[in-house]
């Protein structure tokens, strides 16, 4: 069975939610109840991963490290890179090369929301069927904001268009992938962009290429958001909001998630508890555990 490692894009300057993140990383910001990396970082969790690399700002680095610390509280490994300037989302596997090792891995962009039922059980099965690469598609309105993928009678990739004037479907690219060990070799040929930057379409691109891309449509029971602007972050936390409060548990429980896993002791998650009792991630872990 493959070993996969996750890698976590936390990185950028944030510059349409300014002033909001004139000194603060984007993905610290609050989404309801919790600091937004939080939603990606419990993706990975979901997916069975324990092996996380962090990639921020330079000077954002020491709070994402007062934040989530190594991962032990969590059951997982958490360690950290920097990336300088914006170079781009697919910048990120070459600073991650090292980390992985060699080995596969789900990338992700600290600032998406996913949730759903059996959000778990899809992702698990996606990374054991990937043969290349997996990109996850999402139905939306304005697909002319996105990434669109073009697909054939038999469902299957054509091409990917990056924000086209005309959309070849409504399906757009989120920001989570599965990539075999060959990303960051792909990574290192691709040549920037017009704006700069290292794109991530033209490594989904090269594994078309190879006929080595899927991709994986996300059903009506999952929810896909965006938070990079100020009325998009509204929107989640009011989502988040409305259903903890409606169904009553929280998305995104890292605490939770981990006691599921079984990677932390029920003492250890009852200590915690204990400690932030006053907080309503203290009550709501001290309910779990009463059951």
């Amino acid at each position: 069975m493959k070993t996969f490692k996750g890698i976590l894009l936390a990185g950028g300057n944030g510059t349409r939610l300014y002033p909001l993140t004139s000194v603060m990383s984007k993905q610290l910001l609050p989404v309801y109840d919790k600091p937004m990396i939080y939603y990606p970082l419990s993706v990975l969790m979901l997916a069975g991963i324990r092996d996380i690399l962090v990639i921020t700002r330079p000077e954002d680095e020491s709070m994402y490290s007062a934040l989530l610390q190594d991962g032990a509280q969590w059951g997982v490994n958490i360690s950290y890179a920097t990336q300088p300037n914006p170079g781009g989302v697919a910048e990120g596997l070459l600073l991650g090369e090292t980390f992985l090792d060699g080995s596969d891995c789900v990338y992700i962009l600290g600032d998406n929301v996913f949730y759903g039922a059996g959000l778990s059980g899809f992702l698990t099965a996606a990374l054991a069927n990937n043969v290349g690469a997996t990109c996850f598609t999402y139905s939306v309105s304005d697909p002319e904001r996105y990434g669109v993928v073009e697909l054939d009678e038999a469902c299957n990739i054509k091409k990917i268009v990056e924000k086209p004037v005309t959309p070849p479907s409504n399906y757009a690219v989120t920001g989570l992938y599965v990539f075999d060990k060959t990303a960051p070799e792909k990574a290192k040929k691709l040549i920037k962009s017009h704006r700069g930057e290292l794109e991530i379409v033209d490594v989904l691109n090269l594994y078309l290429r190879d006929e080595k891309l899927t991709h994986q449509k996300f059903n009506r029971g999952v929810a896909w958001l965006d938070t990079g602007t100020p009325e998009s972050l509204l929107e989640a936390a009011l989502f988040v909001e409305t259903i903890e409060k409606r169904q009553g548990y929280k998305i995104a429980c890292l605490e939770e998630i981990a006691l599921k896993n079984s990677w932390v002791e029920r003492d250890f998650l009852k200590q915690r508890a204990e400690q932030n009792a006053s907080s309503s991630l203290g009550q709501y872990l001290l309910k779990i555990l009463e059951k």
